[in-house]
């Protein structure tokens, strides 16, 4: 089954393992720590996120360090880029009636 970064980012565990390593890499029993599941668990969901390229792994001796992957972000980033701009307007929007209201306000 083919995976993309959204079905990867959709899942609580799989994204806060990602800020995780987007601060240093880590080992899989380095991130399973941080998490009330098991080892195995959080293996699986490091597979998906190894799957659509959002973590890449470096082998250094017995260990494999997980690395964050932020150009792969970049397909979720153009993604939101019309809904980014969509807020912004409607966020200036609202800004501008609060002014007016605010206004209205303090010259009654």
């Amino acid at each position: 089954m083919r995976r993309d970064v959204f079905q990867a980012i959709a899942d609580p565990t799989r994204r806060a393992i990602l800020s995780l390593i987007a601060l240093q890499a880590m080992t899989p029993n380095a991130l399973a720590e941080h998490f009330d599941t098991s080892r195995q668990a959080v293996s699986k969901h490091i597979k998906i996120l190894t799957e659509c390229e959002l973590v890449n792994q470096q082998v250094n001796g017995r260990e494999i360090y997980y690395h964050f992957n932020p150009k792969k972000m970049e397909e979720i980033d153009h993604w939101l880029q019309p809904f980014r701009k969509l807020w912004e307007d409607r966020f200036s929007q609202l800004d501008n009636v609060l002014r007016t209201l605010n206004t209205n306000k303090n010259e009654k």
